[in-house]
């Protein structure tokens, strides 16, 4: 059997991110492994109910009808075994998602076969496992419980947070080191400097390139940016931006204004951070991934 063929988009998603897995957890944490097994192979026909992503992997899952081959896949990552995972998949097929690649490892963590599958991104409710992931320079977030957006044109949208996720922290150890004027004051020196990128900056690209398959009109995919900066700390993204030949249909530069607001206006489906405090906040209004990476979410004591 050959491989096949790469797909534009790969996320790996943990099977508490994907199903709503809180009872049987809870079996697990009360009464102990063996008691978990038997509690899901008893409860094996019995629908999982929906989790925090599983709006957003269907309307991943939804583009592919739209060309004439698919471009996204959905890989299922898991600490269950394969018996236990049993109710899993009957789940996954209850729903008609179309997901046939999955790693269950026995109550090991699973983040180790990210990377193998070759994912962009790694979606999960285990802010460890998250953590093992980003480490191992793989885009991942761990999804807070926040509501579900369900646009009736079934575009996907999807906002970012800029520093220390799209772009690396270099600017952000300035802030916390220096302050608010220091950071502007370097951010205009260093304005034609591109960024580096962040652990999202791939995951962003995988995205364009989805989006280059549609007329910008037509496009079931649409970024934003939502970012503290404003004037003049503005220039330096959007010349990196172009220095990596990828765009961003929206910008927002806010100055320092909360974020949920605009998060709700631009309507988006899922939205990545790396400030806890930003992504609490956001969690009421959007589904929100924290993205535990840079200076802010370093022990104390450490850059």
């Amino acid at each position: 059997m050959t491989d096949a063929p790469r797909k534009h988009l790969v996320i790996a998603i943990s099977s508490r991110a994907l199903f709503d897995l809180s009872e049987s957890h809870r079996v697990y944490l009360e009464e102990g492994l063996e008691a978990y097994s038997r509690y899901q192979i008893e409860h094996e026909e019995a629908v999982l109910p929906q989790g925090d992503a599983f709006a957003l992997v269907q309307k991943l899952l939804r583009i592919n009808e739209l060309l004439d081959e698919p471009v996204v896949e959905i890989v299922l990552l898991s600490r269950n075994s394969a018996d236990t995972g049993l109710r899993v998949f009957n789940s996954i097929q209850h729903y008609g998602l179309n997901i046939s690649r999955a790693a269950f490892c026995g109550g090991s963590s699973p983040y180790r076969y990210v990377s193998a599958f070759g994912s962009h991104l790694f979606l999960s409710s285990d802010a460890d496992d998250v953590k093992l992931a980003l480490a191992t320079g793989i885009a991942a977030a761990t999804l807070l419980p926040g509501p579900s957006t369900q646009r009736q044109d079934g575009q996907l949208r999807v906002a970012f947070d800029g520093d220390a996720v799209l772009f690396s922290d270099e600017a952000e150890q300035v802030y916390q080191r220096a302050g608010l004027a220091a950071f502007a004051d370097s951010e205009r020196r260093a304005a034609r400097q591109p960024l580096s990128g962040g652990p999202f900056k791939g995951f962003l690209a995988a995205l364009q390139q989805i989006q280059r398959e549609f007329d910008v009109a037509a496009c079931p995919i649409r970024t934003a940016l939502v970012t503290a900066r404003s004037a003049p700390a503005h220039e330096r993204v959007i010349r990196t931006l172009r220095a990596w030949n990828i765009r961003i249909d929206e910008s927002l530069f806010l100055g320092g204004l909360a974020k949920p607001a605009f998060l709700t206006a631009f309507g988006a489906d899922i939205f990545f951070d790396d400030q806890l405090g930003h992504c609490d906040a956001a969690s009421g209004h959007v589904a929100t991934g924290h993205v535990p990476h840079g200076v802010t979410n370093a022990p104390r004591g450490e850059d």
